[in-house]
């Protein structure tokens, strides 16, 4: 048996070969990418990308092999289209934009409705964005306030953060987020004991955030309502636990607009079920040093296996790096859609 030294040295050697390769293989790429600026073509061909890939893995003597290979070359291919992308950025083949950016959001005379009723969560968060002072009323439903903008009766509607999925039907876009930490307490009747409570009602997600408490009380019946303001006025047995929680909520327009202090996007993507989809996406926020800080998939209602993925990342439109970023997620997308850049506000 060889040494492990003798085994490590070749293996370096291999090595350095692979980087020689590797180096003279993107300088081609380079080249490559000049070539489709001159001629106007895009960096993704998939038929010339799957041709090549199972030519290749064909090469392989073993079943072990032929997967390593296809691997290794899906990610030297990725590489080389980022860096083509980044290359037409720097020709200027910028793709036009549909967001136009602004000084500020917030002003005097600006309407906004939101879900929900008086002294609810998501009034308390467009009071904190806008100001108390604010002209604002209520509607009973998530999509009566997006309907409501898009009839022109309000500037912004104040949602809970969990309504992405109106945002990929309407043609609406996210321009702030307000953060709320919000204190959940058990409310009941002066005069009763915690042992005579038999219903407890709220917000569905309240009593999920409360979910550690309430499994102490299993002999509780829970029921769900619209929202924990109107949950209050039921106070004939109880509502809610106590707990502390942060609740995000968004501020979505029909105007497609950011602000230069924007620093927050997110987006919405389908992919098909392709072993790799997903992994190979990620890898662009990698690549640009993009700090990605939420992911969530749903399932695309009337497609089987195929999932709309919602991703929230740091930056701003403006900026070189999320530009390449959004370019890869076009190319190798289906149906991308930023759904806003915006600012964040805390408690």
């Amino acid at each position: 048996m060889r040494e492990l030294e003798e085994l490590r040295e070749e293996i370096d050697e291999i090595d350095e070969q692979i980087v020689r390769l590797y180096q003279k293989r993107m300088e081609l790429a380079v080249q490559v990418a000049e070539y489709k600026i001159a001629a106007g073509r895009k960096v993704l061909d998939r038929q010339r990308e799957k041709s090549k890939l199972d030519h290749l893995t064909a090469l392989g003597s073993t079943p072990v092999h032929r997967f390593g290979i296809r691997e290794l070359f899906e990610q030297i291919m990725s590489m080389s289209r980022k860096r083509q992308y980044q290359l037409m950025a720097d020709h200027g083949r910028e793709e036009p934009s549909e967001f136009q950016e602004v000084d500020c959001l917030k002003g005097g005379e600006a309407k906004v409705v939101f879900q929900g009723r008086e002294g609810s969560y998501t009034q308390l968060a467009l009071q904190q964005y806008f100001g108390e002072d604010v002209d604002s009323y209520h509607v009973d439903s998530w999509r009566d306030a997006m309907d409501a903008i898009g009839r022109n009766e309000a500037d912004f509607a104040v949602l809970p953060i969990e309504n992405y999925d109106l945002l990929v039907e309407y043609d609406h876009c996210i321009v702030g987020e307000q953060v709320l930490k919000i204190d959940h307490a058990l409310l009941g009747l002066p005069e009763e004991e915690c042992s005579d409570i038999q219903e407890v009602y709220s917000h569905p997600q309240a009593l999920v955030q409360c979910g550690k408490y309430l499994e102490s009380h299993r002999e509780w019946e829970r029921h769900n309502l619209k929202n924990t303001a109107m949950a209050a006025r039921k106070v004939k047995e109880a509502t809610i636990a106590s707990s502390q929680t942060e609740t995000r909520f968004i501020v979505v327009t029909g105007r497609w607009i950011f602000t230069r202090r924007a620093k927050k996007i997110s987006v919405c993507f389908e992919l098909p079920h392709e072993s790799g989809s997903l992994y190979h996406i990620l890898s662009h926020f990698i690549y640009n040093g993009i700090s990605m800080n939420h992911i969530e998939s749903r399932p695309v209602q009337g497609k089987n296996w195929q999932y709309r993925f919602f991703v929230d990342f740091d930056g701003n439109l403006k900026d070189p790096s999320v530009k390449n970023v959004l370019r890869g997620l076009r190319e190798e997308t289906i149906c991308l859609k930023i759904l806003g850049n915006y600012e964040v506000e805390m408690y």
